[in-house]
């Protein structure tokens, strides 16, 4: 499904993650789909935007708006301090907390995760909440350009664990075939200094713009439009994210 184009509307160049489902995929004939671009839609057609979708690895993302080659990101970015100083964010539009995916019966403990090997994405809060909580437990934190490499190494056994976003670990791995003999393991991370929720990313200083994208999610929000897109992709609610 294209996004829409609209007569005469304002062209916005949008960008998003395509390794990442269900928040966001691309089809082998080149389409993207999942949570994010039909968002990214829906908020489009609320604010009467022409937008045109592409897509791009996470890590090259930030870079990407600053160098204005892009207006906006909706790719499950966190909002953090350190990206809000670059970017600028919309209201929060969904937050899940941070699981470690392992082999299923996995005990953790401080002691477990001494010389283990640790996958995150790279760029996501994963990255820098692993270097400053499990990293000193022992671990090893390995990066990834793509959570789906993280899950292959985790399943040829050259990853002890990996740690991601709770919902794509569940719907692109859990729910799999490959899945099988694997769980979620550990505690629940959540804590609020990484887990602030994900927002949409504009361009610094394009206020117009960052207003009418907060206008159009409250729109979609209160019409039942994201609760519609909400139910094809995850079978929880996860706006805002409940313990």
């Amino acid at each position: 499904m294209p996004l829409p184009a609209l007569a005469q509307a304002e062209v916005v160049r949008i960008v998003t993650d395509v390794s990442y489902p269900p928040f966001s995929k691309q089809s082998a004939d080149g389409s993207i789909t999942g949570f994010d671009p039909d968002i990214a839609r829906a908020v489009c057609a609320e604010a009467k935007l022409q937008c045109d979708l592409k897509a791009m690895d996470f890590d090259g993302i930030i870079p990407a708006l600053q160098a204005k080659k892009y207006d906006v990101a909706i790719a499950s970015m966190s909002i953090t301090p350190d990206r809000a100083k670059v970017v600028d964010f919309s209201d929060m539009y969904f937050n899940v907390p941070g699981r470690l995916l392992a082999k299923e019966g996995t005990k953790i403990d401080d002691a477990w995760y001494k010389g283990k090997n640790i996958g995150v994405l790279r760029s996501a809060v994963q990255e820098q909440e692993g270097n400053a909580k499990l990293k000193p437990k022992g671990a090893s934190i390995k990066i990834y350009g793509k959570i789906t490499d993280a899950f292959l190494d985790l399943s040829s056994q050259r990853l002890d664990a990996v740690f991601l976003e709770s919902t794509v670990g569940e719907e692109d791995f859990l729910k799999t075939p490959k899945g099988k003999g694997y769980a979620f393991v550990g505690p629940v991370f959540n804590d609020p200094k990484y887990y602030q929720g994900c927002g949409i990313a504009v361009q610094k200083g394009n206020k117009e713009l960052l207003t009418k994208i907060n206008v159009a999610l409250k729109k979609i929000l209160a019409d039942g439009t994201y609760k519609k897109i909400q139910g094809k992709y995850f079978k929880n609610d996860i706006y805002p994210f409940k313990n």
